[in-house]
């Protein structure tokens, strides 16, 4: 008859061979985040602008087997479960895609935009506030 350790260790092998136990210790590390987060302070709305981010996020913390990471994101940003669509986020970041440029994440192609860029001038970049601000918000532009 097997003992307990020998019993542990045979299940724990199974799941790691079947690749459930990361997914395990990601649900839980989630559910403990999300026991923790303190409900009487409600999240802000999530904006259009950080349903993006997120997303761009997750897509590099999952190609890089981040799994773990990416499932406290989703957690603790309010993201949905499901990812967006590729071609949705493409779109909304006015991106074009080429063949190879599928096969790693959107983020990894907006930067390598930017260092390889042949132009050597800067990019001037405005920030954006949430849908929510007000006016007296508003970030000033390069001429402020």
């Amino acid at each position: 008859m097997a003992t307990i350790t020998e019993l542990k260790c045979a299940v724990r092998e199974t799941l790691e061979s079947r690749g459930v136990l990361g997914q395990l210790k990601a649900r839980i590390r989630a559910e403990v985040f999300s026991a923790l987060d303190d409900q009487r302070e409600p999240r802000p709305p999530l904006s259009h602008e950080n349903l993006l981010i997120n997303e761009l996020i997750r897509e590099y913390l999952e190609f890089n087997k981040y799994r773990y990471t990416a499932s406290v994101l989703t957690a603790e940003s309010g993201q949905p479960e499901v990812p967006l669509d590729r071609q949705f986020l493409a779109n909304e970041l006015k991106v074009t895609e080429d063949t190879s440029s599928k096969s790693v994440p959107l983020l990894y192609g907006l930067v390598s935009h930017f260092v390889n860029s042949e132009s050597g001038g800067k990019v001037f970049l405005r920030g954006s506030l949430p849908a929510a601000s007000t006016a007296s918000n508003t970030v000033p532009g390069p001429d402020a």
